[in-house]
């Protein structure tokens, strides 16, 4: 079984390259974020020409949205409000063995790491509290993926010292994102697969004219699973090459591979 998650940053301005994809790499399960449609705008008929018959989404005009389509039957499972202001942040399935699959788009967080002075600061911290509480009570084998947009680990960015500072690096964030890793037996499968201090980057700015030569990237798209489903997992692939693509997106597509 092989599950992708990609922050699309609209799947229909860039469905050439999600068709691309998915006939290059095969996944069984794809799951999306920042899809930026409501549901009955998705390009439902693309997907469906390459197989990809079981679609759920949870879409929103112009912003936000997540939607997980696959080859294999999926069941809808939940949508949870952990931004708590009705935005379409989360959806939940169920794979064709009961592993629970979550696809989540934390909040950016703005620009400057201050609740005090920056609202959506506050609203991303209180966005990853929600979902560790939801996760202390998990008992299920469950995949927990997305675009988490805070990269932990000092290798997870191109400059520990210049990003300390800077929203998705920043140490309120790690340590907030630190409390839900430990608040279940959760798994990091890109650190299990390539171990710290080893470069691992999903994410680089538009701002950058050319991100090959500055390589200013960040690992904010995670992929983790509760240890009895990690075991199971065989490998993690990142797609650097996706950033190229033709209208790329600024985030390439993750991928773990399951022996199931």
């Amino acid at each position: 079984m092989k599950i992708v998650s990609w922050n699309i940053n609209s799947v229909r301005f860039r469905i050439e390259i999600v068709e691309q994809f998915l006939r290059e790499a095969q996944p069984d399960v794809l799951c999306l974020q920042e899809t930026k449609v409501v549901d009955t705008d998705f390009p439902t008929d693309a997907f469906r020409a390459l197989g990809y018959d079981h679609i759920l989404l949870h879409g929103q005009r112009m912003h936000h949205g997540v939607a997980i389509v696959a080859r294999v039957p999926v069941s809808a499972d939940d949508r949870l409000d952990w931004q708590a202001n009705r935005e379409a942040r989360h959806l939940g399935v169920r794979l064709p063995n009961g592993v629970r699959l979550e696809n989540v788009y934390v909040p950016a967080g703005g620009d400057v790491p201050d609740r005090e002075v920056n609202a959506k600061f506050g609203q991303k911290l209180d966005f990853v509290e929600r979902m560790t509480r939801w996760s202390e009570t998990l008992t299920e084998p469950t995949i927990l993926t997305g675009d988490f947009n805070i990269a932990p680990l000092p290798s997870d960015v191109w400059s520990h010292k210049a990003l300390l500072k800077v929203v998705s690096h920043t140490p309120v964030e790690v340590e907030a994102l630190d409390r839900l890793k430990a608040s279940n037996d959760w798994v990091d499968l890109g650190r299990h697969f390539h171990p710290a201090p080893a470069r691992l980057h999903t994410w680089w700015s538009y701002r950058s004219p050319d991100w090959t030569k500055n390589d200013r990237g960040r690992r904010l798209d995670h992929m983790w699973a509760t240890g009895d489903v990690a075991k199971t997992a065989t490998a993690h692939t990142v797609f650097e090459p996706c950033r190229s693509w033709l209208k790329p997106s600024d985030h390439v597509p993750i991928m773990t591979e399951f022996a199931w």
